[in-house]
């Protein structure tokens, strides 16, 4: 019997890895239609990124340094197309879009917004959103009973009209799962910062997701009593996304 070469051997063996890769990715995408982004944290430095201060002036240029303090953004150093460097606090940011380098890219499971079209949140750009940046906006966050203004990641820019939920960053999550080393889906956060019709954001507790049907989903009697029946928290961004669809 002839075998063949062993570089085309190896080759073929990369090629069937590739589509494999390939195919989990289109399953994942497929299966995120109605989930959560991955958080990011990793952001490219050639790459142009977008932020509009609170004063309504728009900077367009690309990011030098971003510095955190317990996980949260701190300061964004910034460097516009005319060399005219930034630095920001999160109180001078009203929103901002960044585009995830390295792994964070690969990893984000944006792929389901990749038609902008998807896009339900008007305020939002949905071509930027649709090439895969990461969208973080100021937001009113209440921590230890103290409002405070912090810049978060949304989570569900696709299906936020209704209900915003954000990352919090000392969420510890479930198991995720990979593939030869890599991470293909994050696992189940145990909580979030969630935002209901523009007001301040609450962290949202796995443990606490039944007592808090009432203050999510109240204003939707039928809607609650259906979610009340079934209350599992990996179901809660299904929750989300069908109660922006359902409850009008």
């Amino acid at each position: 019997m002839t075998f063949p070469p062993k570089t085309h051997f190896n080759q073929m063996m990369n090629y069937s890895k590739l589509a494999t890769l390939a195919l989990l990715l289109a399953l994942c995408s497929s299966l995120n239609a109605q989930k959560f982004l991955e958080p990011n944290f990793t952001f490219s430095h050639k790459k142009s990124a977008y932020i509009t201060l609170a004063d309504g002036k728009m900077i367009e240029g690309e990011i030098d340094d971003i510095d955190r303090q317990k996980g949260l953004i701190d300061e964004i150093k910034i460097k516009d197309a005319n060399g005219k460097k930034y630095k920001l606090k999160p109180e001078d940011v009203k929103f901002m879009y960044l585009p995830p380098s390295g792994f964070d890219k690969f990893s984000g499971a944006y792929d389901f917004i990749s038609d902008a079209t998807k896009v339900e949140d008007t305020d939002l750009d949905k071509d930027i959103i649709g090439k895969g940046y990461t969208y973080f906006e100021q937001a009113t966050v209440l921590i230890k009973k103290k409002e405070t203004k912090l810049l978060v990641q949304l989570l569900n820019p696709s299906f936020s009209s209704k209900i915003k939920v954000y990352h919090d960053p000392y969420a510890k999550e479930t198991t995720s799962f990979g593939v030869a080393g890599v991470t293909l889906a994050g696992g189940d956060a145990k909580s979030y910062y969630v935002s209901k019709a523009g007001g301040t954001a609450e962290r949202l507790f796995k443990k606490n997701y039944t007592e808090s049907l009432g203050m999510l989903y109240g204003d939707c009697a039928s809607f609650q009593k259906a979610v009340s029946a079934d209350t599992r928290w990996t179901d809660f961004e299904k929750h989300v996304f069908e109660y922006g669809k359902t409850c009008k």
